[in-house]
């Protein structure tokens, strides 16, 4: 047993430093078998050996994706604030379009031209017609989500300069590729306006208001190392082209825990409207949690419903999510105000998680960008094996 002042051996602080994790990632490889502990002799605590933590160590560097550490310089998620490359996301929302926040997460240009945004969401007669096709294949019930990963993959096969993973030739076809999939959906098509504004009526007959759409692109766009960037991050650092990665991207978002949570708080909040207490008794009653309250990184606020919210005023909807929120200790997260924003203009029942995904095609396309900027095939995770040996 060895004492603690051993040199062949090192503290779970020191390992955790060396390997830059938290100390309960060095016990979580003790029980993947990447590490062995040994106790310290008079003193609780665990020790492991230095040769073992080297070892571990070097294969970090050679395939930094096997420790849970992506550096990244999009998106810092901070005091229950978001950020998008240093500038405040809740900011972006009100003054900036969503052209100037989708360049300043492709390229880093500052938000402050509007000149430049051009005709970054541009769409070609002949995309939006193969594109309605594809969507027209899958069945009459099926979510807006369905038919735009449908329509994904056939844009993809009919672009014969998607394997250019040029900087520019990326960004150049992530903009017409979400322009077209909104011009394709479902829906009359509108011009001279922004994308929100040609959204809105794939969505809604309402009376247009293109900047609560426009703002909530904005909000959702990126939010750091969520399941489906990584995995859009993965299918890049195998070089995959473009439409691959949104296709990766889409089909992680499509878990019940990750792109389902909007329709999740728009169905509560279909309830609440109408009785929000009983909403509130008969889910607390399930033992399941609240939809749409609490988050698993912020811990007081979500910036993001607080901006929709506000944007959505005094509107009846809003009253009902008071009523429950004064009635429980958790607080409207991002899935909660995008479904007030559904509810207080008669969206479609899918339009959340359509939003949602499209939306998060901007995030995408600029952590496939810093992939394609890095080492190609890093993500080489180790693998245990514990089945059957002869």
């Amino acid at each position: 047993m060895p004492s603690e002042g051993d040199e062949n051996y090192l503290t779970t602080a020191e390992v955790a430093r060396r390997l830059q994790v938290k100390p309960a990632t060095v016990y979580a490889y003790v029980s993947r078998g990447l590490l062995t502990s040994v106790r310290a002799r008079g003193r609780r605590g665990s020790l492991f050996p230095a040769a073992d933590v080297e070892r571990l160590a070097a294969r970090s560097v050679e395939h930094s994706g096997v420790v849970e550490r992506i550096e990244s310089e999009l998106t810092l998620l901070q005091d229950d604030n978001l950020y998008y490359r240093g500038h405040s996301a809740q900011s972006l929302a009100t003054t900036a379009t969503l052209p100037q926040v989708a360049t300043l997460l492709w390229t880093g240009q500052p938000p402050t031209d509007p000149a430049m945004e051009g005709d970054l969401f541009g769409v070609e007669r002949e995309g939006v017609a193969l594109a309605r096709a594809a969507m027209e294949v899958v069945p009459a019930g099926a979510r807006l989500t369905d038919r735009l990963r449908v329509a994904v993959a056939v844009l993809g096969a009919a672009d014969p300069l998607r394997f250019d993973l040029s900087a520019t030739s990326v960004t150049a076809a992530a903009g017409r590729l979400i322009g077209t999939l909104v011009a394709a959906l479902p829906g009359p098509i509108v011009t001279r306006t922004t994308l929100g504004g040609k959204l809105w009526p794939k969505l809604t007959d309402a009376e247009p208001h293109p900047e609560i759409l426009d703002a909530a692109l904005i909000l959702l766009a990126d939010h750091g190392l969520a399941v489906s960037t990584v995995a859009a991050r993965v299918a890049a650092s195998a070089r995959a082209n473009l439409y691959a990665v949104i296709s990766a991207g889409l089909g992680a978002l499509d878990g019940q825990y990750h792109g389902a949570a909007p329709t999740l708080a728009y169905e509560f909040l279909d309830r609440a409207k109408h009785d929000p207490l009983k909403a509130l008794s008969d889910q607390l009653r399930s033992g399941e949690p609240i939809p749409g309250f609490g988050h698993r990184i912020y811990q007081h606020r979500d910036p993001r419903a607080d901006v929709l919210l506000e944007l959505l005023s005094d509107h009846p909807i809003v009253s009902t999510i008071h009523a429950i929120a004064d009635r429980t200790p958790a607080f409207p997260n991002s899935d909660l105000a995008l479904a007030a924003v559904m509810h207080a203009y008669n969206f479609r029942p899918d339009a959340g998680d359509a939003l949602f995904a499209l939306a998060r095609m901007i995030g995408w396309t600029a952590h496939a960008l810093e992939e394609y900027a890095a080492p190609a095939l890093r993500f080489r995770t180790l693998g245990i094996y514990t089945g059957q040996t002869t």
